[in-house]
């Protein structure tokens, strides 16, 4: 089994920056994705930021290009999701994910992640 923790979120004001952390641990995953989610209620979860196995395959979500960075370690192991100028509409649930082994294509489909954390509360404050 895979697990992931999420940590680093919390309350900023607009502007400011935030870094959210991934760790996984369990059985180990080889050349798969990762990604951040977010989730607001009543809405669906939504991608964020992926990265592929290689670390030079990224997307983004339009609403964070230019703001928001994903990265990994060299050991696969963490995936970091660097957030800057802040907005109060990133506010959000940020959960991390990852596809099975093999499946090295960042989705934009929460339903092609395995693997789920349990979230971590981001709140920008305006």
């Amino acid at each position: 089994q895979v697990q992931l923790v999420e940590s680093g979120g919390g309350l900023v004001q607009a502007g400011g920056s935030l870094r959210l952390s991934c760790a996984a641990s369990g059985r180990t995953l080889t050349r798969n994705a990762m990604g951040w989610f977010r989730q607001t209620p009543g809405k669906e979860r939504e991608l964020v930021a992926g990265i592929g196995w290689s670390d030079i395959a990224t997307s983004y979500a339009d609403s964070v290009k230019g703001r928001f960075t994903v990265s990994r370690d060299s050991a696969k192991s963490t995936m970091y999701l660097q957030m800057n100028s802040l907005k109060p509409e990133d506010t959000a649930v940020y959960y991390c994910a990852a596809r099975s082994s093999w499946n090295d294509n960042v989705s934009y489909a929460a339903g092609q992640y395995s693997y789920w954390g349990r979230g971590t509360q981001v709140t920008v404050s305006s």
